[in-house]
């Protein structure tokens, strides 16, 4: 008797015996395996992103399900990358899913030991504050031989590789506005 119910469950006899003779499709498939789905059909919504690493600007599907991430696939959509992602690109899941991941601003005082974690809107004036401090310092009207400059050599900007015209256009209006002339992306790569 416990034999015959073992029989079938075997996919060595299911090939041999069933109608999938080459062993690729019904045969090859456990009972486990027909109950599996992918992890996308419970997301909420997809969102289309592009890969943070490097400047080919792979497309990414972000699947989205109460709010969280919950996977990131190669976007078949995407001129560049038709679906692909490399093996960086394929792990970039954990850049958002990671306990190590920092969710916090710290800020280490100058000369103290340890840090500590400040608001984000304190942050933020930080980052404002020191911003019209530099440029403030920093700040040239003319050159020694009196030529007309208008410019601060004290901010610089590089930007990062997935970030496209639009947001280079306007990171270059930005940083022209404060002053500063050391303006870079990695666009041209």
């Amino acid at each position: 008797m416990r034999e015959a119910k073992a029989v079938p469950v075997w996919p060595v006899l299911r090939q041999l015996l069933g109608p999938d003779r080459s062993g690729r499709g019904a045969a090859a498939r456990s009972r486990r395996t027909q109950e599996l789905q992918a992890r996308v059909v419970e997301a909420d919504k997809v969102v289309k992103s592009v890969c943070p690493y490097c400047a080919v600007g792979c497309g990414q599907n972000v699947y989205v399900k109460d709010g969280r991430v919950i996977q990131i696939e190669g976007d078949p959509d995407s001129p560049v990358s038709r679906g692909r992602l490399c093996p960086k690109g394929s792990a970039s899941l954990q850049l958002t899913t990671l306990p190590t991941r920092a969710q916090k601003v710290l800020y280490r005082r100058p000369g103290a030991a340890d840090w500590e974690e400040i608001d984000l809107d304190r942050a933020m004036d930080m980052v404002a504050d020191r911003v019209i401090r530099t440029r403030r310092e920093t700040w040239q009207w003319d050159t020694e031989d009196g030529h007309r400059v208008r410019r601060t050599l004290g901010i610089a900007s590089l930007g990062g590789a997935t970030l496209d015209n639009e947001e280079n256009y306007l990171m270059k209006k930005l940083y022209t506005a404060l002053g500063a002339v050391q303006i870079e992306n990695q666009a041209r790569i």
